[in-house]
């Protein structure tokens, strides 16, 4: 199942604005009904402004009505087992369980799975805040 969220996640990718980095970044997420949120990342010229692959596929996500997201895939293009930085680990989390599972891809498909609890294991809560 994980393989259809790795090709929507590298279709992603290939949609990228990043004219300063050069480097491209694609994420997919996929709720428990089955739905497929994609993003990349867009630079800006007041680099390093702008925003994450994963950050992008959010957006859709909310958008789009959200719901339990059970998995997320993503690639770079110059990188294996890209995983996410720390602010997309944190709104990932928000929106995503800790079992979560979380596809590291390479060009070619899946390479590592953990879960988003594994990424972000002391991450703020929102019931903290209140």
């Amino acid at each position: 199942m994980s393989h259809d969220l790795f090709l929507a996640a590298r279709a992603a990718m290939a949609k990228a604005h990043a004219p300063y980095s050069k480097f491209p970044v694609g994420a997919a997420i996929r709720t428990e009904d089955g739905r497929i949120f994609s993003g990349a990342n867009i630079e800006v010229a007041s680099y390093p402004e702008g925003w994450c692959a994963e950050t992008t596929a959010l957006a859709h996500y909310v958008m789009g009505g959200g719901g339990r997201i059970v998995e997320i895939a993503v690639i770079a293009e110059r990188m294996a087992r890209c995983t996410p930085c720390g602010g997309c680990r944190q709104r990932l989390a928000e929106f995503a369980g800790p079992d979560a599972q979380l596809y590291l891809c390479d060009e070619t498909g899946v390479v590592e799975t953990v879960t988003i609890g594994a990424m972000l294991p002391y991450g703020f809560k929102g019931d903290t805040l209140k």
